[in-house]
């Protein structure tokens, strides 16, 4: 896990960074900042209007007295795709609007929770539940 870790966060910002310089050649560096700080910017407005539409779906939930564990997924997915879009790079703004897009979210959702539902059945993860 850790070697994952450390080729995540090393190898990930060196494709980045060869990508955008090389976006740079071909396009021109003024536009290649552009487009950085468009979808930066166009990734924090989506984030926040994403991440308070599910706000209020999980106040709504809670006041039902449902869990709204769908609602955290989404939200944390939400979360995680506005920090992708803030992070300068082309990989990481693709992932990123792929978690602010209602539709791609919810597959990479439904994949998110089988995952940890497999993990959970092969008792890789244990948990509790609340009474």
């Amino acid at each position: 896990m850790f070697l994952k870790l450390v080729l995540l966060f090393i190898l990930t910002p060196l494709i980045e960074l060869a990508i955008l310089v090389y976006l740079g050649t071909v396009i021109g560096a003024l536009y290649t900042i552009l487009i950085v700080v468009a979808t930066g910017i166009l990734g924090a407005i989506l984030a926040r209007n994403q991440g308070l539409a599910t706000l209020s779906r999980i106040r709504s939930s809670l006041e039902r007295g449902v869990i709204p564990s769908n609602e955290l997924f989404h939200g944390a997915s939400i979360l995680a795709g506005g920090l992708l879009l803030l992070t300068p790079g082309v990989i990481t703004d693709i992932v990123g609007f792929a978690l602010l897009i209602p539709q791609t979210r919810l597959l990479i959702v439904i994949c998110l929770r089988g995952m940890i539902r497999r993990r959970i059945q092969r008792e890789e993860i244990h948990y509790r539940e609340l009474r």
